[in-house]
């Protein structure tokens, strides 16, 4: 995720453009998500407030292990995660840890403005996704409305086709497990508010599929 200290000023030309053949478009697999679908990746969460967030103890370098009860003292933090698409960009802002963040765009992202309205908002391309060692997330729409959540398994060396679109008709959160490799989830229509719900260290390891592979994900939202 780009984290931007502003919404306005994005410089489209800083990306690689599908049109004149500087990037590829890989197609994400769209499925629906149940209890079966998300083993290995996370889980439904049926109630916000009671739903806990799994901390799992950070790894350690050398042969001595972690003195038990300890790595996983940092607990948790939980506000709102906002998603909003302005324009053909879509924008996040997580305020349970202070950030905003581009997510994604409708079209081509070197021409993609966020003054201009997208011809096509079924597929939101993104170019990054990151997991958390330290923690899980959970995502739970505050109104009913579909989402969809960007989804791999954990790995060290993640690839764009080990990526899945996980949809959700809204009336049930996500819970994504700590390690699983995740972009904010995407509101199938112009702006959702979800609860957030995560470890609150926060830490971030990222794939850039430009960057590594040269590549786009596309990611249907219908």
């Amino acid at each position: 995720m780009r984290d931007l200290s502003s919404f306005s000023g994005w410089d489209v030309t800083a990306m690689p453009s599908v049109a004149r053949g500087e990037a590829a478009v890989h197609r994400v697999p769209r499925v629906l998500a149940t209890a079966a679908s998300l083993d290995g990746y996370g889980r439904l969460v049926a109630d916000h407030a009671a739903a806990s967030v799994d901390i799992v103890p950070w790894p350690v370098a050398g042969r001595r292990p972690l003195v038990p009860g300890t790595g996983v003292e940092g607990g948790v933090t939980e506000a709102t995660f906002e998603l909003e698409r302005v324009g053909s960009v879509m924008y996040g802002e997580n305020h349970a840890v202070g950030r905003r963040y581009l997510t994604g765009w409708f079209g081509d992202p070197a021409t993609a403005s966020d003054r201009e309205a997208p011809a096509d908002t079924s597929v939101v391309l993104t170019h990054e996704a990151n997991h958390h060692p330290d923690g899980g997330q959970i995502f739970t729409p505050r109104t009913p409305g579909a989402f969809v959540a960007l989804l791999a398994r954990p790995t060290d060396d993640p690839r764009p086709d080990d990526f899945v679109a996980f949809w959700f008709d809204g009336s049930l959160g996500l819970h994504i497990d700590p390690g699983v490799w995740h972009q904010p989830v995407f509101p199938a229509g112009p702006r959702q508010v979800f609860d957030d719900k995560q470890g609150r260290v926060h830490a971030c390891v990222s794939v850039d599929f430009i960057g590594e592979f040269g590549t786009y994900l596309a990611v249907p939202l219908r």
